[in-house]
């Protein structure tokens, strides 16, 4: 890759657009949704801008492809927004036009299966934003995360270094959406411990490539936006799961097949996420939670091990499918310091 293109920044005032490239749940859950519009126009002074599928379910991977279209080409548009996540966003990649997309590149921020579209603009240069989502972070019961909102403002209006930090405190348990009393409250907290460092002897700095580890694996299966393995050595890989928990050995599978292909091997340092350890369907307790992260941090090891035994990894950093929320560039520069214990990203 060559020196990553970052993209104007918006201003207060400017418009913005709220996109759903995944799931039109905003049509579903009006109230996160509506709650994030709002947060967006009065507490960040951005104008959202919807488009025709942004709240609309079962939209054709062409009608969201036209939305992305429309959004990037917009001269007064000046930052795109995902909604939420969900999983299809690999069938609108091949209806996407790498040309428009490429002469009009703007800040875009998503996550989970927003994964597909933040490699497909990395494959054009274009930094994007893996975090925010409008639904989930701005549209946080009660109020945002002072974290999260710290590393959204950052990343949405500024450009530069910025460097992490980890929380003693997070959270995965959810309310239902459809209650309007889920709002009336922050969620609930659970002490953190921070950061855990593998490996962690030396300094790292390299452009940022991954994302949603399930994402990943569907995308490496459908051979899509991945580009010959000697493409990303040096570079730092970021990774995270999803609210659809995948078992310890599922993970351990990826990353092997990763190593395989000869991928795993190519990074010399990983950021892995604290793993999402709850969900309606898994109401996990907290001990029960304390054992999944625990097995799924072994799974990640087990496969280090066997695949790139010298790759530093910093384990449950604050990225992806956890309360708070930092923001993190894809296709931009990062650095790991690992005798200082520092993680700076450059926005």
């Amino acid at each position: 890759m060559t020196d990553p293109l970052y993209p104007t920044k918006p201003r207060p005032g400017d418009r913005i657009a709220v996109l759903s490239p995944s799931s039109g749940l905003p049509g579903l859950f009006p109230l996160p949704y509506e709650l994030g519009l709002r947060r967006l126009l009065e507490d960040f002074s951005l104008k959202p801008v919807e488009y025709p599928t942004s709240r609309k379910m079962g939209a054709t991977p062409q009608e969201r492809a036209a939305d992305i279209h429309a959004a990037f080409a917009d001269p007064g548009i000046k930052a795109v927004l995902a909604s939420i996540g969900g999983d299809d966003q690999i069938t609108v990649l091949p209806h996407l036009d790498h040309t428009l997309l490429r002469a009009n590149p703007k800040p875009f921020f998503g996550y989970s299966d927003n994964t597909n579209l933040l490699l497909f603009l990395r494959n054009l240069g274009i930094v994007g934003y893996h975090g925010g989502s409008v639904m989930v972070e701005f549209g946080r019961p009660g109020a945002m995360h002072p974290m999260t909102e710290g590393s959204l403002r950052s990343a949405l209006f500024t450009s530069g270094k910025y460097e992490l930090t980890s929380s003693n405190t997070c959270g995965d348990v959810g309310r239902p959406w459809e209650d309007p009393h889920t709002f009336g409250s922050e969620p609930e907290m659970e002490p953190a411990d921070g950061w855990s460092w593998h490996n962690g002897d030396r300094v790292v700095e390299g452009i940022s490539w991954g994302g949603n580890l399930e994402i990943i694996s569907w995308l490496l299966m459908a051979d899509r936006t991945v580009q010959p393995v000697d493409a990303y050595a040096g570079n730092v890989l970021f990774l995270e799961t999803s609210e659809e928990m995948p078992r310890a050995e599922e993970v351990y599978r990826i990353l092997r097949n990763m190593g395989e292909r000869g991928l795993l091997q190519q990074f010399p340092a990983l950021l892995m996420g604290r793993a999402k350890s709850w969900s309606f369907e898994k109401p996990l307790s907290t001990q029960e939670k304390a054992h999944f992260r625990q097995q799924q941090r072994a799974a990640v090891i087990r496969a280090l091990r066997q695949y790139a035994p010298r790759t530093m990894t910093v384990f449950d950093v604050d990225l992806g499918h956890t309360d708070p929320q930092l923001v993190i560039p894809v296709g931009g520069r990062i650095r790991v310091d690992g005798p200082a214990r520092r993680i700076i990203v450059t926005y």
